[in-house]
């Protein structure tokens, strides 16, 4: 694997760190600046708001932009936004600094995983995409509970701050480490990614990302009550059990993208069916402090196990312009925060119970198999033959790709 990943995976801990961060922070950022705390939460908005705004509309406007300058830019503007964050002098400030802190994050990754499988021969893409991913996944485990006892301490701007460091180390890595043939303008332009994003496979896939990441969502949101209320652990222990989370999305992480190069679709409907299962298990789960703890680390494992293979097949439906459609794969996780969180919580409101919202995920990954279902038959259909007019039709042939799938 090449060292220009390790560039990647600095960019993506900065990320990962800035984007959770704020929730341990609430009370402090409250305090400070004179808000109440639900009202505080709205900068946790602001910033999956950026995310969404940000990941379409920046793929498209830097389409005609070499992917190593994008990936520069992008990390710069991530500094810019974290600083201004840290300078806020009341809530609007840091209210914009937050939403302009997420613009480049769905783009950052979007970009980066098609610069990643660039680097390593096909039958290793998946595990590029992985090893990027490695940054976000580690940054729930050392890096938001560090940023956090910083903030806690030393007050919550300097967090933001220390962030911005971060960001500056990844700009100086990437653009050291990228190779210079990503200096080059890619040659399908802004038409070309919007082309892509035409295709029904394409969408199927992103409809999956925001079914199965909702899942998560769905239940994540509300962990917290469910490791109190439910197992009965003290507010103490929650950073710990969420550590836990962390240490199994970044094993689902790594094994989803070794898994994903030999079987994609595959390990996208094991992940799946595993997520499903592990979540409809929580009320079970969740009845003793043990279980509870091997329930929280499952649950990071089965959901990172698809993240891989899941911003893959977006890439390979929109091969002719992949850098939008990776991009658009970003804001669609995000969605699947709100959404996920959203219904969740109307689980909660109907008086179902804590656990109730992990229970709805588990319906929500069944949906995630179903929109799979549906993609994997599309693509048995969809073979495109060169008639000679330059269309494509369907042809009856049993050609296997390389997730196991026959098309035909």
């Amino acid at each position: 694997m090449p060292l220009a990943l390790l560039a990647l995976a600095v960019g993506a801990f900065g990320i990962g760190t800035t984007e959770f961060v704020m929730m341990g922070l609430l009370p402090e950022v409250a305090d400070d600046l004179g808000i109440s705390i639900p009202t505080a939460g709205h900068l946790v908005s602001a910033y999956a708001l950026g995310v969404v705004i940000g990941a379409p509309l920046l793929a498209a406007i830097t389409a005609r932009m070499s992917r190593r300058t994008v990936l520069i830019s992008l990390m710069v503007l991530f500094v810019a936004g974290n600083a201004l964050s840290a300078l806020a002098p009341d809530e609007n400030w840091l209210l914009a600094a937050r939403l302009l802190s997420g613009l480049p994050h769905g783009a950052f990754f979007g970009v980066g995983a098609v610069v990643a499988t660039t680097m390593v021969a096909p039958e290793r893409k998946a595990r590029s995409v992985s090893l990027m991913f490695l940054g976000l996944t580690v940054a729930n485990i050392a890096g938001v509970p560090v940023a956090t006892l910083m903030g806690q301490h030393l007050g919550w701007r300097a967090t933001f701050l220390g962030v911005s460091a971060i960001g500056l180390a990844a700009v100086a890595a990437l653009a050291l480490l990228i190779p210079h043939d990503h200096t080059h303008a890619p040659t399908v332009g802004l038409r070309g990614e919007l082309t892509a994003l035409r295709s029904l496979p394409v969408w199927l896939a992103l409809g999956t990302t925001v079914a199965g990441f909702g899942a998560l969502f769905s239940a994540y949101s509300y962990i917290t009550p469910m490791l109190t209320d439910a197992a009965g652990y003290a507010d103490s222990s929650v950073t710990l059990l969420l550590a836990l989370f962390g240490v199994g999305a970044t094993i689902g992480n790594l094994v989803g993208g070794r898994l994903a190069d030999h079987a994609m679709r595959g390990t996208l409907f094991g992940g799946l069916t595993a997520l499903a299962l592990v979540l409809a298990l929580f009320p079970l789960l969740m009845s003793s402090a043990w279980s509870a703890a091997l329930a929280v680390t499952l649950l990071g494992i089965a959901a990172f196990v698809t993240g891989s293979p899941l911003q893959l097949m977006v890439m390979e439906k929109a091969a002719a312009g992949p850098s939008l459609a990776s991009s658009a794969n970003q804001a669609a996780f995000n969605l699947a925060n709100a959404g996920g969180a959203w219904i969740g919580g109307l689980a909660l409101t109907a008086g179902f119970g804590v656990t109730s919202p992990a229970v709805t995920g588990a319906g929500l990954a069944v949906l995630g198999l179903g929109v799979a279902g549906v993609a994997a038959v599309v693509d048995r259909r969809r073979v495109p033959v060169d008639s000679g007019a330059g269309d494509e039709r369907v042809v009856a042939a049993h050609v296997p790709d390389r997730s196991g799938v026959l098309h035909g």
